[in-house]
């Protein structure tokens, strides 16, 4: 998904120039324009959402440890009352 979004971007950068160089009409500026916000957004979501990922599964993985911890320390304490 972020490779499509980069190429997206790239594109619409490319819509841009191509645009300007060529003195397209107003509608061709607007429309590649819009191309190149649409695909930044993408690129921008597709990172948050990333990022988001990554922080649930570091919570994942605390909350798995700190139960493997409980396992332990009530084991070690069973171990000590026998």
């Amino acid at each position: 998904m972020f490779v499509w979004c980069g190429v997206l971007f790239f594109l619409g950068i490319l819509a841009f120039v191509d645009s300007i160089f060529n003195m397209g009409e107003v509608f061709r500026k607007v429309n590649s324009v819009l191309f190149m916000l649409i695909s930044l957004g993408l690129l921008i979501r597709t990172t948050t959402k990333i990022k988001t990922r990554k922080m649930e599964n570091y919570q994942k993985r605390i909350f798995n440890l700190e139960r493997q911890v409980k396992a332990l320390e009530d084991h070690n304490k069973q171990m000590a009352d026998f």
